[in-house]
């Protein structure tokens, strides 16, 4: 018996529209979330009309490989953390939250590349800011 799948299963990461939705339905849930809220909210007071376009930016750049990016995410969380200390917790629920979001949206090449990229961007802030090395972050 032949199910349709439906529609958003034929849906990837290939457009800069498609990452836009992907970005605002992800910060979405981040902003509720009661671990990374805060963070977010509170600690970075992130100006959310300037945010989400320059986090569409960066995924059309890794994804898409369209030019527009500038910046520094690594040096941008440094100062957050020096404000209030990023966990391994925060980068792992925020890692969680990412593949969800991707999970529930989009499938193919690019949202597979998605979340492993987006696991690498765990992995490489929660290494540089909250915790020695040798330990890692899981995706799922």
């Amino acid at each position: 018996m032949d199910v349709d799948l439906p529609r958003w299963r034929d849906r990837d990461l290939d457009s800069v529209e498609e990452i836009a939705e992907m970005v605002r339905r992800f910060y979405a849930d981040v902003v509720q979330d009661p671990l990374l809220g805060p963070m977010f909210d509170d600690v970075a007071q992130v100006d959310w009309s300037e945010h989400l376009p320059k986090l569409t930016a960066f995924w059309s750049r890794i994804l898409l490989s369209v030019p527009g990016y500038e910046g520094n995410p690594l040096r941008a969380h440094s100062l957050v953390h020096a404000q209030a200390a990023f966990t391994d917790a925060h980068f792992q629920r925020w890692l969680d939250l990412f593949i969800d979001t991707v999970d529930v949206g989009w499938h193919g090449p690019r949202a597979e590349h998605a979340k492993v990229f987006a696991q690498r961007v765990a992995e490489v802030h929660a290494r540089a800011l909250s915790r020695p090395a040798g330990l890692r972050l899981v995706a799922g």
